[in-house]
C-alpha cells in the first residue's frame, strides 16, 4: 500500500487491524437491537429518516407526524438507476436501506464483541446506512469488499471509503483480503477522504404533498453515537459543500445527476478521479 496523506481513507485504512473471520456462531439480527430504532430520538424510526434524506420529492404519510415516506424517486448510489418508490407490502422492497457495512459482516469483525447499545448503535447509524435499489442490495447480501462491490465504478471509492469510516469508528477489523480489495479501489482515488457524519433531516412539518430536503443537503448536526462512541473516525474530513463555485463537491454520481451536473469532464467543477471509475477523464456517464 502506497504512503498514504493524512486524512485519506487510505490512511484510515492502514489504521484497522488485519484479522481472521471469526465464526458466525451466535449472530442474529436481534443482536443489532430493535429494527429501525429511533436512536436520535426524533419521533422517527431511522428507516424513514434515511428515505427522507436520501429521496428526492418526497410525500409524506398524513398522521406520521412528518415521517413516514409515502412516495419519493431514488437515485441509487449503487446501480446509478433511477427508482420510484410508493409505500406498500408489495413495494416497499424496491428500495431498501443497506448496511454499508453489512451487520454480520460487522459481527464475525469485531461486532461481538461490544456491548448492545453499541450495536444498536452500529445498526442506525446514518454513516452506515444508504438507501438503494433493492435487486443491488440483494445481490450484496453481506458481503464485504472482497465480495461485492457497486456496479457504478465511480461509487466505489466513497462506499469503501465508508466502510473504512465505520470499521475506525465501531473498532471492527478487516481481512486481509477485504484490505486488498479496498486498497485496489483506493489507489484509483488516493485523495478520497473518510466521510465524516450522515445527518438526517428532521421530520417534514408540512402536508404530505410538500417535498423534504434534496439528498445532500444540511440537516441538523447528527447526535453522538450512544454510550461508549468514539464520535467520527480520526482523521476524518468533510466533504466541501457542493454547489460553491469551483468547490463543487459530489460524493456520489447519484449527486451530480441530481443536480443536473452529470457526466463530470476532466477540469470541470465536481470532477474528481474517484468519480472516474475507468479513467477517461468522464466521470458520472450515463449507463448503457
Amino acid at each position: 500500500m502506497r504512503n498514504a496523506a493524512d486524512g485519506t481513507a487510505l490512511a484510515a485504512l492502514g489504521t484497522l487491524p488485519v484479522k481472521g473471520r471469526a465464526p458466525k456462531t451466535g449472530y442474529s439480527r436481534d443482536e443489532f437491537g430493535p429494527r429501525w430504532a429511533d436512536t436520535d430520538h426524533n419521533g422517527c424510526d431511522t428507516r424513514n429518516d434515511v428515505l427522507r434524506r436520501d429521496l428526492t420529492g418526497i410525500t409524506v404519510t398524513p398522521g406520521t407526524h412528518g415521517c413516514k415516506v409515502r412516495t419519493g424517486t431514488l437515485l441509487s448510489p449503487y446501480s446509478g438507476g433511477t427508482v420510484d418508490f410508493l409505500a406498500g407490502q408489495d413495494t416497499s422492497s424496491q428500495v431498501q436501506i443497506d448496511h454499508v457495512v453489512a451487520l454480520s459482516d460487522a459481527w464475525q469483525k469485531g461486532a461481538q464483541q461490544l456491548d448492545a447499545a453499541r450495536r444498536t448503535a452500529l445498526a442506525n447509524d446514518p454513516l452506515n446506512l444508504l438507501a438503494v435499489d433493492g435487486p443491488a442490495n440483494n445481490r450484496k447480501s453481506d458481503g464485504d469488499a472482497a465480495t461485492w462491490l457497486p456496479p457504478a465504478a465511480g461509487e466505489r471509492c466513497e462506499y469503501v471509503a465508508t466502510q473504512i469510516a465505520v470499521k475506525q469508528r465501531y473498532e471492527l477489523w478487516v481481512t486481509d483480503a477485504e484490505k486488498q480489495a479496498m486498497v485496489k479501489v483506493l489507489d484509483t482515488c488516493p485523495e478520497q477522504t473518510v466521510p465524516g457524519a450522515r445527518a438526517v433531516p428532521a421530520p417534514v412539518d408540512a402536508p404530505a404533498e410538500s417535498a423534504a430536503q434534496e439528498p445532500g443537503a444540511q440537516a441538523p448536526a447528527e447526535q453522538a453515537p450512544a454510550a461508549g462512541g468514539a464520535g467520527n473516525a480520526p482523521g476524518s474530513a468533510q466533504a466541501p459543500a457542493a454547489g460553491q463555485g469551483t468547490d463543487v463537491y459530489y460524493a456520489r454520481c447519484a449527486e451530480a445527476r441530481a443536480a443536473g451536473a452529470a457526466p463530470l469532464y476532466a477540469g470541470s467543477p465536481g470532477y474528481r478521479t474517484g468519480l472516474d471509475g475507468d479513467g477517461d477523464g468522464a466521470a458520472c456517464e450515463a449507463k448503457n
